[in-house]
């Protein structure tokens, strides 16, 4: 099958996977794309909204549909790194023997990952980037294709841990879940109060999403696509070249070339879900939120005036 042919079989798939998803998540369908994206591009997302937006639902809905394996992990306090890798433990032999933790599948939910303590969460984030583990001196690759899908709470900020702005660079996307609309919140209470269950079917095999994924890393991309994600990036940064006045005044730290990566990957993913063989500047603008709004951090006048992330990354494109 040619690389064309690929595509257009991707579409396909792409669609049917969009109308699963829909049978159980009403509306939402941003944070559905760009969840999309993280995954068939090969990244990770955190997803971002108040308890009751069916966080979890959408990522369990999720890898039902994609035909993967899923296992949900509940950050607290006092979880340890051994609680998601795993551990050794003595059997009847008096032979060590590895039993394997929750972050041995190919989904992972990180519920509330910001409740739990930095060693737990670097545990967590060294798997992310490695796609692999070192537990008592023995390496284990994790099964691909894997993904962590996190979720945080923005309003609650008592006895958690935010993430570092070098951790939170591991992620892909930083997606935002807002309350939904009243005709779908309408919906949602219909479907969710009644007695019908919606079955998911699975659509794809992991080897088919491994294919995708290097399929998506072959598609040709124009020089000066390049170049705008890179300048777009560039622009982030204050008391640069590039800066523009309002970077100057409500930005402290921009973002790094990861971002850059991520852009150009992300456009190539959204332009093979739209059937193109190729991503524009046009892409690259539809990602441009999710990738740059974690990797950019406001000051204490932006925070002051209100002035949102997503509000600055529009003046720069």
């Amino acid at each position: 099958m040619s690389d064309v042919q690929a595509i257009e079989k991707l579409v396909t798939k792409y669609n049917a996977l969009k109308q699963e998803i829909a049978k159980v998540i009403i509306g939402q369908e941003t944070v559905v794309d760009e969840v999309l994206i993280a995954i068939f591009s090969g990244g990770h997302a955190l997803l971002v909204g108040v308890p009751g937006l069916a966080k979890t639902l959408l990522v369990n809905t999720v890898a039902q549909a994609l035909g993967l394996d899923f296992k949900r992990i509940q950050f607290t306090p006092d979880l340890m790194p051994s609680d998601i890798l795993g551990s050794e433990i003595l059997d009847d032999k008096r032979q060590f023997k590895f039993i394997k933790g929750p972050l041995f599948a190919n989904i992972i939910l990180a519920d509330e990952i910001n409740r739990t303590p930095p060693k737990t969460q670097a545990a967590l984030l060294e798997a992310m980037q490695e796609r692999s583990v070192t537990i008592a001196g023995n390496h284990f690759d994790l099964d691909l294709p894997f993904f962590v899908l996190a979720t945080q709470n923005p309003i609650e900020q008592e006895g958690t841990y935010p993430l570092p702005e070098a951790q939170l660079d591991r992620f892909m996307f930083s997606i935002y879940l807002d309350y939904p609309s009243f005709e779908e919140e309408v919906q949602v209470v219909k479907s969710s109060t009644g007695a019908q269950e919606a079955t998911v079917n699975a659509l794809f095999t992991a080897q088919e999403i491994l294919d995708f994924q290097q399929l998506i890393r072959r598609i040709p991309v124009a020089d000066n696509v390049v170049e705008y994600a890179v300048r777009l990036v560039s622009k982030t940064r204050p008391n640069t070249t590039d800066a523009p006045q309002i970077i100057n005044d409500y930005i402290d730290w921009g973002a790094g070339p990861r971002a850059s990566q991520n852009l150009i990957l992300a456009a190539k993913t959204h332009a093979a879900f739209n059937g193109k063989f190729s991503p524009d500047i046009e892409d690259v603008k539809a990602v441009s939120n999710g990738i740059l709004r974690h990797r950019m951090v406001r000051n204490y006048k932006a925070e002051a005036e209100r002035l949102s992330i997503e509000k600055i990354i529009e003046t720069l494109q």
